[in-house]
């Protein structure tokens, strides 16, 4: 039963993802990071309501990680006198050590952070970050090439053996 219950609660619910990160990106490395919210934002979120497109992440100069452009409207049933902005920065939680790993890596030229994902683990609001090189023209048409061959040939697969 014990077991049951951890299973239960290693699973996330995926709430927003960034479909076009892996057209526009390649993927070198993946981290995971919380997200600082406020209550309104995180019931929003549970509801499913969020928008990653333009969304990146950047280091400040007090060494922090923040994301920008983050996309959350507003919380139908929130009554505030004055409404939360629905693409402030919000805080990223990282440890220092990580933080700093990541703000070495950025240093490089052409490198960038953007988020794939955002869900709930365990109950907590997280974001599954990547450090990414953008793609020119010529690559993105050869990955649409490799998808499609790789796709005929899982369909021909299927064709042959029927089980």
């Amino acid at each position: 039963m014990a077991q049951k219950d951890k299973k239960d609660a290693d699973e996330k619910k995926t709430v927003a993802t960034n479909r076009k990160a892996r057209q526009f990106y390649e993927i070198l490395d993946v981290v995971e990071a919380g997200l600082q919210l406020l209550g309104g934002e995180v019931k929003s979120l549970r509801g499913g309501n969020a928008s990653l497109d333009g969304c990146y992440a950047r280091p400040n100069d007090k060494g922090e990680l923040f994301l920008h452009n983050f996309y959350i409207p507003p919380y139908v049933f929130q009554t505030l006198l004055e409404p939360l902005d629905t693409r402030r920065n919000r805080k990223l939680l990282l440890h220092g050590a990580e933080i700093r790993k990541i703000t070495g890596k950025l240093t490089t030229k052409g490198l960038t952070l953007i988020p794939l994902e955002v869900y709930f683990k365990n109950g907590w609001a997280k974001v599954s970050l990547g450090l990414a090189k953008g793609k020119t023209g010529a690559d993105r048409r050869d990955s649409m090439k490799k998808k499609d061959l790789r796709r005929e040939a899982e369909k021909s697969f299927k064709g042959v053996y029927r089980g």
